[in-house]
């Protein structure tokens, strides 16, 4: 973890410090207040070097007063010269060892510098002991890269997981715990194939890997490799039969759409139960026309699992092309009762409701697709991509009115 850290609380601090140096040393020598006056304004307008600047003088006219070398010690930190807000830190210490933060301070200056155990001391006292949010924030932030630079991966796991906690909605606090746990996952699965390199759980991580990437043939060879060793496994056939899809979504491949179905098939053959095959079994017959087939399947998929949302969606679907929006409705209002914010879910019901008569219904499922639509039209740009579903999501048909 190489990236610079931002450290927004070190600024109001070291405004704070400073007046507290412009207190001590007004006791001490009225001459010296124009360079604490000077320095104050130049850190409360971010100007760090006119700052550094002031401060530096009046730490040659009074050597002796510990708030000027801690006010020099943030100050150095902002500017990145990390040796010499050590140096600073050990003076104002030394001068006077109860001033408060300069342990985190030194131990993010270390870790900065790549010194990560003698770090350590300082940033998990932060840590674990600081009640200032935002000390304990970038303590934590300093702590998972030192302990990753140690190679001690369970520890910064750990704390990325109370970061997490503690600062659920910070986007930098997010974006450096990600990293941590991508490096956790990597490894780990490193060491899978180190251990395993033939079991059915690397053939698994390999394939999911490979699937992740878009690399499909791969995928699917490992996962045949996982039903060579384990023919009887269940899930793998569907997950086959998955990869096989996508890449017939990306390809237009029909041969691989119908190498799906049967894999699907023998998940099925494998596990009865498992709602996921039947549905995509349902879903290929719908889209194929063979709507008493879809039906059979999406009633089986519903039977398994009664809160399944895409189900009640695909067979409301097929319900409809068979002119039978009666029987369409209940699945439509459960599936809009599981999840309310599926436009598909509103514009499928106001189809439904148009179709019964029911006009001030259609108006009102109508407004709701709209709003959604929209909201979804206004995100996309800004949308990070995410994992592909367990299943086959339901769309808008392509004449579809906004």
């Amino acid at each position: 973890m190489k990236q610079r850290l931002r450290h927004p609380a070190l600024r109001a601090w070291c405004v704070l410090i400073a007046i507290v140096a412009t207190a001590a040393l007004a006791q001490v020598d009225d001459s010296a207040e124009k360079y604490a006056d000077a320095g104050q304004r130049a850190l409360a307008a971010g100007q760090y070097t006119e700052a550094q600047s002031n401060f530096e003088q009046l730490a040659k006219l009074h050597p002796e007063v510990a708030e000027v070398h801690a006010t020099l010690a943030v100050i150095d930190f902002k500017l990145r010269l990390y040796e010499e807000a050590i140096h600073e830190i050990r003076t104002a210490q030394k001068l006077k060892p109860g001033l408060p933060r300069l342990d985190s301070l030194l131990g993010m200056s270390l870790s900065e510098l790549g010194r990560f155990n003698d770090a350590l001391p300082g940033l998990e006292k932060g840590f674990r002991q600081s009640d200032d949010p935002e000390i304990k924030r970038m303590c934590g932030l300093q702590l998972m890269r030192a302990y990753t630079g140690l190679q001690r991966d369970d520890e910064a796991v750990k704390v990325a997981l109370e970061l997490n906690r503690l600062y659920a909605n910070d986007a930098e606090v997010l974006y450096y715990t990600s990293k941590v746990y991508g490096n956790y996952a990597f490894l780990t699965v490193r060491k899978l194939a180190q251990d395993a390199p033939n079991s059915v759980w690397r053939h698994l991580a390999a394939a999911e890997a490979f699937e992740s990437q878009g690399s499909y043939n791969d995928a699917i060879g490992e996962y045949r490799a996982v039903l060579a060793t384990d023919p009887g496994r269940v899930g793998i056939h569907y997950k086959i039969g998955r990869t096989l899809l996508a890449e017939s979504h990306q390809t237009g491949a029909q041969a691989n759409a119908d190498e799906a179905m049967k894999e699907f098939q023998q998940e099925l053959e494998l596990d009865p139960g498992n709602g996921n095959a039947a549905y995509e079994i349902a879903e290929m017959y719908r889209r194929a026309g063979n709507l008493d087939q879809a039906d059979q399947f999406f009633e089986r998929a519903l039977r398994n699992y009664p809160d399944f949302e895409e189900a009640h969606l695909g067979l409301a679907a097929s319900l409809m092309a068979q002119q039978k929006p009666e029987q369409a409705l209940p699945h439509l209002k459960a599936a809009i009762a599981l999840n309310k914010n599926d436009e598909v879910s509103w514009y499928r019901l106001a189809e439904v409701d148009r179709a019964l008569g029911n006009k001030s219904d259609q108006q009102a499922a109508l407004a709701e697709f709209r709003k959604l639509h929209q909201e979804a039209v206004d995100q996309n740009a800004n949308k990070l991509p995410t994992s592909d579903s367990d299943v086959t999501k339901q769309e808008l048909a392509p004449d579809a009115k906004e």
